[in-house]
C-alpha cells in the first residue's frame, strides 16, 4: 500500500536540521545572516529566562484568571451516524478536514503526513485510524493505485507556503508546492470527488496561469471543478480566516453540488468599523446564529470590545520557529484592541496565566488557539508548543471542513 514509487526522489527529510518532528521540508526558514541569528537568539534567551521566571512565581502575580471558554466548537459540528462513504486525507497536518469529515459521518480510509507530531496528534486523538507520518507519510513515495476501489473522497490542502506571504509566493518555483502530488493521487484513485484547500492568495490573479496550468488543466477532462472561498466567522469560528477551495466532481458522475452556505453571521458593530453586508445576507440574518468575537468564546471578561481574532499564523512558517501566531501589523493592532497577547503562546492555561506579558494583556495558551481556530477541547496536539499551534495554523477550522463534509454527503444523496 506504500510502495516507494520507482524514479520519484523522496522529499527531503533533514531530521538532524529541522529536528523534534519537523522534517517536512516545506518547513524550512530562510537563510538569516549571522546578526539575524544573534538578535534571535537574544529575544529567545530573555524570554526563557522571563518564562522560567515567571513559572517560578519570581516576577509579578497573574492578572488574569485562567478562563473558562464559552464557545463549544463540537456543538457547531454535531456527530452524524455514518454514511457509508470513504475518505482518503493527504496533508492532514493537525486533522481539522479529517475531524470534519468524521463528525459529518464519513469513514476514515487513511491519513497521509510528513509531520511526525502532526501524525502522532491524529494518532492519539483516533487510535483507530490507520495513520502514516514521518517518512513513510510523505505522499511522493506512495502508489496510489491500491486505493482505487476503496476511496470515494480525497481530501488535502497541500503546503500553502508557494502561495502566501509568509512563504514567499514563489508558487511551482517553489519546490514545496505539492500539487502535482494531490494531483497524481487523485488521477490514480479516480475518486468521485476531490476537496482541496489553500491559503486565499492562490486565487489571486498572480497565480491565474498556475492554477490553469497545474490544477486545472490534468484535472479537468476527468473532473468538473469548482472553485470558491469560505470564511470561517460565517460557520461559527471566531476568527477572520478565508481560504480557496477546489472541488472536483467525476464527470461520468451524476452529482450536482452546491457550496455550503453560512450557518453564522458576526455583528461587527462593536469592533469599530461598519459591517455592509450584502441585501441578501441582511434578509438572511434572522435565520443565521451569531457568531462569537474572540474575547467572548474565551470566556474573558466585557471590556467593552470585541472582535473576530486576527488569522491565526502558523508558528511552523517564516524565518524561524516560534511561538508567536502574529500574521501581520494590522493583526497585531486587533490583537492590541482585543487586549490579547499573540505572541509567546503557552502551553497551558495555567502556564498562561503565571506568564503575564509587559502591558499585563490576555496570554494565549494552545488550547485557547485551538478554540479559535474551532477545535474542542477534547482534541489534543502533540508536540512541542510551536509544533502545536504550526498544526493549529495550518489545519482547516474544523466546522468549515464539516460543512464541506455535509454538502458532498447532499450531492451523493442527490444521485441516489
Amino acid at each position: 500500500m506504500n510502495r516507494r514509487i520507482p524514479n520519484r526522489p523522496a522529499a527531503r527529510t533533514n531530521l538532524g536540521h529541522y529536528g523534534h518532528g519537523t522534517e517536512a521540508h516545506w518547513y524550512e526558514p530562510r537563510n538569516l545572516s549571522e546578526a539575524e541569528r544573534s538578535v534571535f537568539r537574544e529575544m529567545a534567551k530573555k524570554s526563557s529566562e522571563a518564562k522560567r521566571r515567571a513559572l517560578s512565581g519570581i516576577c509579578i502575580s497573574p492578572v488574569h484568571a485562567i478562563n473558562f471558554p464559552r464557545l463549544k466548537p463540537e456543538l457547531l459540528m454535531p456527530q452524524l451516524k455514518r454514511n457509508g462513504l470513504r475518505c482518503l486525507s493527504l496533508f492532514s497536518g493537525g486533522g481539522g478536514l479529517d475531524m470534519g469529515f468524521d463528525r459529518a459521518g464519513f469513514d476514515h480510509v487513511a491519513s497521509y503526513e510528513i509531520l511526525t507530531a502532526a501524525g502522532q496528534t491524529l494518532s492519539a486523538n483516533r487510535p483507530h485510524w490507520k495513520v502514516f507520518s514521518g517518512d513513510i507519510g510523505n505522499v511522493s513515495n506512495v502508489d496510489w493505485r491500491s486505493y482505487s476501489e476503496s476511496v470515494d473522497v480525497i481530501h488535502g490542502g497541500p503546503p500553502c507556503q508557494p502561495f502566501s506571504s509568509a512563504g514567499r509566493q514563489l508558487g511551482h518555483k517553489d519546490e514545496r508546492n505539492l500539487f502535482p502530488e494531490f494531483i497524481r493521487a487523485v488521477l490514480e484513485i479516480k475518486p468521485t470527488v476531490f476537496l482541496a484547500e489553500n491559503v486565499r492568495a492562490l486565487a489571486n490573479n498572480k497565480f491565474k496561469g498556475f492554477v490553469q496550468e497545474f490544477i486545472l488543466k490534468p484535472l479537468s477532462q476527468e473532473y468538473r471543478i469548482l472553485t470558491f472561498n469560505l470564511g470561517a466567522s460565517s460557520f461559527g469560528v471566531p476568527q477572520v480566516r478565508t481560504r480557496v477551495f477546489f472541488l472536483g466532481l467525476r464527470k461520468d458522475k451524476p452529482l450536482n453540488y452546491n457550496p455550503p452556505e453560512p450557518t453564522h453571521y458576526y455583528d461587527h458593530s462593536g469592533t469599530g468599523h461598519r459591517d455592509k453586508p450584502s441585501l441578501l445576507r441582511l434578509m438572511e440574518a434572522s435565520s443565521l446564529e451569531r457568531c462569537m468575537g474572540a474575547r467572548e468564546a474565551l470566556g474573558l471578561p466585557d471590556i467593552g470590545f470585541d472582535a473576530l481574532a486576527p488569522t491565526i499564523r502558523s508558528g511552523l512558517t517564516g524565518p524561524r520557529h516560534t511561538t508567536s501566531i502574529l500574521s501581520s501589523v494590522s493583526a497585531l493592532k486587533r490583537w492590541h484592541q482585543l487586549q490579547i497577547w499573540p505572541n509567546g503562546v503557552a502551553k497551558g492555561r495555567q502556564e498562561a496565566s503565571k506568564f503575564v506579558p509587559d502591558n499585563e494583556h490576555f496570554r494565549l495558551s494552545v488550547p485557547d488557539c485551538a478554540l479559535l481556530q474551532g477545535f474542542p477541547a477534547s482534541w489534543c496536539f502533540s508536540g512541542a508548543v510551536y509544533l502545536a499551534i504550526g498544526q493549529i495554523g495550518n489545519s482547516v477550522a474544523p466546522p468549515v471542513a464539516y460543512h464541506l463534509a455535509l454538502s458532498i454527503l447532499k450531492a451523493f444523496c442527490s444521485s441516489a
